[in-house]
């Protein structure tokens, strides 16, 4: 499908602006699953002050998307009907500052803020490298992994608002809880500080090689994945819930429950947003009848389904 090109109306409206704008642009290669329809728009920023100005004029009544990695994202065949930002290279700046602390754009790779700790000899952000998306879904999700959280080491996350404004949030006050935090959904997040140990290079990727290296034996890294499906229901496992409800290797064409790691959706090449989606709701049913259980998804689902 494809929807009314909007961007000569928002060029119009924003002579100023220095990003790029796209109509109908594909998204399938912007996720991991590579699944879904078109952006109406898809906006790619110069930098923090051209999102700024791009969203001081934009509708606040337009939908609006940010993508990082795309890799826990689902986005429906039939679209999305809006703007979708992603942010670029001025969004993934990673340094390395005094007192053991690192500030890394939003759209930085979680891995290599990881890497660039642990080159300065900074400590306790080697989890990052378990967590296949960026800052900013670290930030949104409380992304954690191998025993560490993004709540454990934030000490301020930047961000716009829909009016283009400019906010900050100390760790306390993203309201962090477990794949969630308590930050208005419409803020989009820029940069982040974070706060380490000191520590020892060689250790501290000794670490970072071992999460390696239990990624790679126990979940399907190298496929068409979105990463963990569902959340852990308190004080349970979602993939033990899933395996008991005889839905490993379940399958929807070409969606199917990964036999290595039954938390974790596969498209084998040809599946749709909605084989992947009709399968993991499928699991949902089939747990809930066996265990009494509802699962949440982690994943997030977007954009509209085809009729």
């Amino acid at each position: 499908m494809m929807f009314p090109d909007i961007t000569g109306a928002l060029k119009s409206s924003m002579p100023n602006l220095r990003g790029k704008l796209e109509a109908n642009a594909p998204t399938a290669p912007l996720s991991w699953f590579r699944t879904g329809g078109p952006a109406q728009v898809l906006f790619s920023p110069a930098d923090a002050e051209d999102l700024g100005y791009f969203l001081s004029r934009l509708d606040p009544a337009m939908p609006v998307l940010v993508v990082g990695l795309g890799s826990n994202l689902l986005i429906r065949d039939g679209g999305w009907a809006g703007v979708m930002i992603r942010l670029g290279k001025a969004f993934s700046e990673i340094t390395s500052l005094p007192g053991y602390r690192i500030r890394a754009g939003a759209g930085a790779p979680d891995v290599k803020v990881a890497r660039v700790a642990a080159d300065a000899g900074i400590s306790g952000l080697s989890f990052l490298r378990g967590i296949p998306g960026t800052i900013g879904g670290a930030l949104r999700m409380n992304g954690g992994a191998y025993g560490g959280e993004t709540k454990d080491v934030l000490v301020e996350a930047v961000g716009l608002t829909r009016r283009g404004e400019r906010v900050s949030f100390s760790n306390q006050q993203m309201g962090f809880s477990y794949r969630h935090t308590g930050v208005p959904d419409d803020v989009i997040f820029t940069e982040a500080l974070f706060q380490g140990k000191p520590g020892d290079p060689e250790t501290i990727l000794g670490e970072m090689n071992a999460i390696t290296e239990a990624r790679s034996s126990t979940q399907p890294v190298n496929t068409r994945t979105g990463g963990s499906t569902f959340k852990n229901p308190p004080g349970l496992k979602a993939w033990e819930l899933v395996d008991k409800a005889g839905c490993r290797g379940l399958r929807i064409g070409d969606a199917q429950v990964s036999e290595m790691h039954c938390n974790f959706l596969i498209n084998h090449g040809a599946a749709t947003a909605t084989d992947i989606e009709n399968l993991g709701e499928d699991v949902r049913r089939r747990v809930r009848e066996t265990s009494g259980v509802e699962l949440d998804w982690e994943i997030k689902r977007v954009g509209q389904a085809l009729a």
